[in-house]
């Protein structure tokens, strides 16, 4: 019987070094999956910054105003005008007329279609498809829903907010 005793005890002896090892081994990969999720959460705020530059920023009205006068003196520079349009708040400027064109194709396909997604977005304005379009399309719809054009009644899903429809359809 003591033999049986002492198996069972070299036995319980190493099933312990095991679960203690694996312990050790679960610690360091929880400290990598720590140093991998912030490497992580760092490169995602990164690639958003580099397509909000690459959208373009809004620009304060007077910016706006003055890039736009800039624009009708040398046509040249309408391209200049495109990284930075300003887009006004829903309201403001009664129809919709002050809202740049391409925002406003944008909104008129909301308001025909019904709710639509950044990439539906993209191939009904004739936009591209790669993910680098959508981003930038994505960063005008959330403009338009921060403008009170349009509203997210979900996450990713856009539609235009009330009132909106029936402003475009008396400007057009």
């Amino acid at each position: 019987m003591g033999s049986l005793l002492e198996a069972l005890q070299v036995r319980e002896q190493a099933a312990r070094a095991r679960v203690e090892a694996l312990r050790a081994e679960m610690d360091r990969l929880a400290e990598q999956l720590a140093a991998e999720q912030e490497l992580l959460g760092r490169l995602e705020i990164t690639r958003q910054t580099v397509i909000e530059v690459l959208a373009g920023p809004d620009l304060p009205d007077d910016a706006g105003a003055e890039a736009a006068r800039g624009v009708r003196a040398n046509g040249a520079a309408a391209a200049a005008l495109r990284v930075g349009m300003p887009v006004p708040v829903f309201g403001q400027d009664g129809d919709g007329r002050g809202l740049p064109v391409v925002y406003r194709d944008v909104v008129e396909v909301v308001a025909d279609a019904g709710p639509l997604r950044a990439a539906q977005v993209c191939q009904a304005v004739g936009a591209g498809g790669e993910p680098k379009d959508r981003e930038g399309m994505r960063i005008k719809l959330k403009r338009l829903v921060k403008r009170g054009w349009l509203v997210e009644t979900e996450p990713g899903l856009f539609a235009c907010a009330a009132g909106v429809a029936e402003a475009l359809d008396g400007a057009g």
